[in-house]
C-alpha cells in the first residue's frame, strides 16, 4: 500500500521549529551539545526536503531518455540523506564534542537548555508517533527489523529512524547539561556531543545500508513470486517457466521478465495470443507489477 507523507511533513515542520530554538539555547548558554542537537536538528529538516523531492521527482512518468520511469530517484535521494546524516550531523557533532574537550567552557544559564530540550522532545515524540503508526500500517504483522529489511519505501524508515535518533540524542544532550551543572564538569558536555555523533554514525550506517540495497535493486517478495510463477504455468499453453528475474522500479511498480517453455504444438500466433493473455492476468491480480516482459525459452529436456 502507498506511504502516506504524514510523517514526512510532521518531522520537516518540528525539526524546522526545533532547530531554531534549539540555536537561540545554544548562543545564549555555549552548549556544544546543543550546538550539536541544533544540527542535528537542521540536517533533519533538510533530509525530510529531499525526500520529498525525491518523492516528487519519482512520479515523474517516463521518457525516452528514462523508458522505466523515474522511481528510482527515491533509493538515491534516501542514501543521499543516509550519507547527510553522517557527513554533517554525525561529523559535526564529534567536532563540536572535540572542540569542548579539548576547550572546556562551563554551561551558562542551564535553565534555558532544558526549557528547549522539553519542548523538542515533545515534538520529536509527536512526531515520532506518526512515522511509528505509519510504518506499523505498513508492515501489518511482520516482525519490526523484518519488515525494515523487506521495506521497499525508504521514506517510511528513513524519517522512523531520524525521529528515534531525534530522542536519544536529546536524552543525551539532557544528561549533559544535567551532569555538567550538577559537578560544575563541562566535560559532560562535550561528552554528550560525541554520543550525539556516535548515534547518528549508527542511525546513519544502518540507513545507508537499506538505501543501498534498493538502490542497486530488490527482487520482489519470493512468495508473490511463486504465486506469479504459478498463475503463469496454470495457462494452458505454458509447459513451465523457466527463469522469472524481477526488480523494484519504485516503491508501487515492479517488472517481471519470464522465460517461458510454451507448447511445442503451438504456433506463432498462438504463442504471441497466450503472451498476452499471460501479461493481462498477471497485471489484473498483480497491480503492482507494472512491466511484464515475456519471451520464449527452451527447457533442458528439449535442448538436448
Amino acid at each position: 500500500m502507498p506511504a502516506s507523507k504524514t510523517p514526512i511533513y510532521s518531522a520537516l515542520a518540528a525539526n524546522l521549529a526545533i532547530a531554531i530554538t534549539k540555536f537561540i539555547a545554544a548562543s545564549v548558554t555555549g552548549s556544544s551539545a546543543m550546538v550539536s542537537e541544533g544540527i542535528h536538528s537542521l540536517v533533519d529538516t533538510l533530509n525530510e526536503i529531499l525526500l520529498l523531492y525525491g518523492i516528487a521527482r519519482s512520479k515523474k512518468p517516463a521518457d525516452k531518455s528514462r523508458p522505466f520511469g523515474y522511481g528510482r530517484e527515491l533509493y538515491f535521494w534516501a542514501f543521499i540523506v543516509s550519507i547527510l546524516i553522517f557527513g554533517v550531523g554525525g561529523g559535526v557533532s564529534f567536532y563540536e564534542g572535540i572542540t569542548h574537550l579539548q576547550h572546556p567552557e562551563p554551561i551558562k544559564e542551564p535553565f534555558w537548555n532544558y526549557i528547549v530540550l522539553g519542548i523538542a522532545f515533545c515534538f520529536d515524540g509527536i512526531s515520532f508517533i506518526t512515522a511509528l503508526k505509519e510504518f506499523n500500517r505498513q508492515r501489518g504483522e511482520k516482525p519490526f527489523w523484518s519488515a525494515v529489511k523487506g521495506s521497499k519505501d525508504p521514506s517510511t524508515f528513513v524519517v522512523l529512524f531520524e525521529d528515534a535518533s531525534d530522542l536519544l540524542g536529546l536524552i543525551v544532550a539532557f544528561l549533559g547539561v544535567f551532569l555538567g551543572h550538577q559537578f560544575n564538569n563541562p566535560y559532560f558536555d562535550g561528552i554528550a556531543s560525541i554520543i550525539i555523533g556516535l548515534i547518528l554514525t549508527g542511525v546513519s550506517i544502518v540507513l545507508a545500508r537499506e538505501s543501498r540495497s534498493l538502490l542497486m535493486g530488490e527482487s520482489i517478495e519470493s512468495a508473490t513470486l511463486s504465486e506469479i510463477v504459478a498463475l503463469t504455468e496454470s495457462d494452458n499453453a505454458v509447459t513451465s517457466v523457466l527463469q522469472s528475474p524481477s526488480i523494484y522500479l519504485s516503491p508501487e511498480e515492479v517488472l517481471v521478465m519470464l522465460v517461458i517453455d510454451f507448447h511445442d504444438a503451438l504456433s506463432t500466433s498462438e504463442i504471441n495470443e497466450a503472451i498476452s493473455r499471460i501479461r493481462a492476468n498477471i497485471q489484473q491480480q498483480f497491480p503492482i507489477v507494472r512491466q511484464v516482459f515475456i519471451e520464449p525459452g527452451v527447457g533442458n529436456e528439449q535442448a538436448t
